[in-house]
């Protein structure tokens, strides 16, 4: 079959070339001038440092398949992310662990015994957490809450942190040791060569053309058997039911002669101040020596219709929204909806190769049997 796949970032590559290798013909298409999406990466020409462009980028999975399928297309290097936060003139650790605890309070407290001090600091009345904050302050108390989640959420999503639901925060640990490496799976690292340079191999492949710089048009469609849209699922639609409502981010680029804050990630928790973060790309890459840097100032705001779309919001009014397209897709024939956008979820890397995986063999599944492929092979709801 002639196969259309929108987008050439993780979905688009990773399910191309699955259908490519069973001898479908597949021609991905990208509105921008690279390879990559927001995983996009590359050198900065004053600097030589391998440039995050689209924010930082760090791979990790507990999924031993998909961590040995970027290993085929890249030269993976161990990297660990060890996120330090500003708050209150002060510099802490995160994700929050016994160095944090005991720099914060001024204690020299041993696992247990810090185990038990937050759980006096805690608001042990709320049972069953309903929100964010209900969720901060029923597990680490209103003292860490206020220094180190309340001010950086209020800006990196706009609004109170009762708004939000629970399970943001149950993403983040809280560790009684010393633990500060921010993620806890087995596979973690970077790819030597950047993303964009992965993304490519894996769709240098003959039976993949890809075609940069060329938005998508609905005509297209009746040139092919089927397509995979990995855009965003009301723009597929001319936003005919409404726009989902998206946050995006801004980037405030500075150069310095030397280290500028010694690690890849400072949080920036105060309210007052305007940026949720910066980030250091070099230290994305320790393996490599540079005398200059390139940081990024990281500010969040609402996306509108001409931004980059980065973290779906998925609250009361949103979910409503997406159910009336879910419908309209599903109603839809011919087209697959995939990926972060597509499916208008929140995905780390890992777990987009994972669903793209399970979607092109899905698909070659349903086609070996005669059925029609899915709308969507993970549902958005």
């Amino acid at each position: 079959m002639r196969i259309l796949l929108v987008g050439a970032g993780l979905s688009g590559a990773v399910i191309g070339r699955t259908l490519a290798q069973a001898g479908h013909d597949c021609h991905v298409i990208d509105s921008r001038d690279h390879a990559g999406g927001n995983c996009h990466t590359e050198r900065d020409a004053a600097t030589g440092v391998m440039m995050h462009v689209y924010g930082p980028h760090i791979f990790h999975t507990d999924d031993a398949e998909v961590w040995d399928y970027v290993n085929r297309f890249a030269d993976f290097l161990p990297f660990q992310n060890r996120v330090k936060t500003t708050s209150r003139g002060a510099v802490y650790s995160l994700p929050i662990n016994l160095l944090t605890i005991n720099q914060f309070f001024r204690r020299t407290l041993r696992p247990d015994e810090a185990r038990a001090f937050l759980e006096c600091q805690a608001d042990t009345s709320i049972a069953d957490p309903q929100n964010f904050e209900e969720q901060a302050l029923r597990f680490v108390g209103p003292d860490l809450y206020e220094a180190f989640f309340k001010g950086y959420t209020e800006k990196q999503w706009g609004c109170d942190p009762r708004d939000l639901p629970a399970s943001i925060l149950r993403r983040l640990p809280v560790r009684f040791n010393y633990d500060d490496n921010y993620f806890f799976h087995r596979f973690q690292g970077m790819p030597r060569e950047g993303y964009t340079a992965m993304i490519r191999a894996i769709l240098d492949h003959p039976g993949i053309a890809t075609d940069l710089s060329t938005p998508y048009d609905p005509a297209m469609a009746g040139q092919y058997d089927h397509v995979f849209w990995s855009g965003p699922l009301d723009g597929f639609f001319g936003y005919r039911l409404g726009r989902l409502g998206y946050r995006t981010l801004d980037f405030e680029r500075f150069d310095y002669d030397g280290d500028y804050q010694g690690c890849a990630v400072m949080n920036y928790g105060d309210r007052e101040v305007p940026y949720t973060r910066i980030t250091e790309h070099k230290h994305f890459s320790p393996w490599e020596t540079h005398e200059r840097s390139v940081c990024y100032r990281e500010f969040s705001r609402a996306a509108g219709p001409d931004d980059i779309p980065y973290y779906p919001i998925r609250l009361v009014r949103e979910k409503a929204l997406l159910e009336d397209y879910v419908r309209l897709a599903q109603a839809t024939p011919g087209v697959t909806f995939v990926g972060r956008l597509g499916t208008y979820r929140y995905l780390d890397m890992d777990v987009t190769i994972r669903e793209a995986l399970d979607t092109g063999r899905d698909f070659l599944a349903r086609a070996a049997q005669g059925r029609s492929p899915a709308a969507f092979v993970h549902a958005p709801l």
